[in-house]
């Protein structure tokens, strides 16, 4: 069993000051950005023991369906994560918020049916440790919904999201990377892709180095 919320260790991640300031913009983005619906499309169907990695302030636990028996959600930073207790206490699912970070997920192997991946893989330190991660704690055959932005559109414009990347960027956004491939990270991972389909937020107005997204669905492979 994870540990509970109420016993949290020292933080691995603290970024306080952008915590605040992710804690707004989401919320305003839900309908403003249509994230919303997102989200919703995002975990239809799902159904089982479901692990959110980086379950930031808890906005997906309102568009959870009836038939998810537990979601274990896994939030690094603690004023989020007490945002996300908060929110998990409204959610008509059963939710548990636990402190961890992706890269070392205290939960047993093969324990869940379903994983879900929401603008995370932008932030976490080791993007292939924490999908091996991410592969061990699913069952076989287990299911993986993401929705991350990454590299995406002209060269000018990739140019740019590598700039950022190495400059302010991550520093002012918690960690966030505009230029990282998350199809192509689950594939090198060995997950096997499903369908997917290119996602612009917002889906009108300017293009900015974070508008584009990818919302699909992945596996564990069955055998290995």
């Amino acid at each position: 069993m994870p540990l509970r919320s109420g016993k949290v260790p020292r933080d691995a991640v603290h970024h306080p000051l952008f915590a605040r300031c992710y804690a707004r913009v989401s919320v305003a983005a839900e309908t403003r950005m249509g994230m919303g619906r997102i989200r919703g499309r995002l975990l239809d169907g799902l159904s089982g023991r479901v692990i959110e990695i980086g379950a930031g302030n808890g906005l997906n636990f309102a568009h959870y369906p009836g038939a998810v028996a537990e979601v274990v959600a896994i939030e690094p930073e603690r004023r989020l994560r007490h945002l996300a207790v908060e929110a998990a206490l409204r959610a008509e699912v059963p939710v548990d918020v636990v402190p961890g970070v992706a890269e070392a997920l205290p939960v047993k192997s093969e324990g869940f049916d379903a994983a879900v991946v929401s603008l995370v893989l932008c932030s976490v330190r080791d993007v292939p440790r924490a999908l091996g991660e991410l592969r061990r704690v699913l069952r076989p055959g287990g299911e993986v919904r993401f929705f991350e932005h990454g590299r995406g559109g002209g060269r000018a414009m990739t140019f740019t999201q590598h700039a950022l990347d190495r400059t302010v960027w991550p520093v002012l956004s918690g960690g966030c990377h505009v230029a990282r491939e998350p199809v192509r990270a689950l594939r090198d991972a060995g997950f096997e892709l499903g369908p997917y389909r290119q996602v612009l937020m917002p889906e009108e107005g300017p293009r900015l180095p974070s508008s584009y997204c990818v919302l699909g669905t992945a596996w564990r492979p069955v055998s290995g």
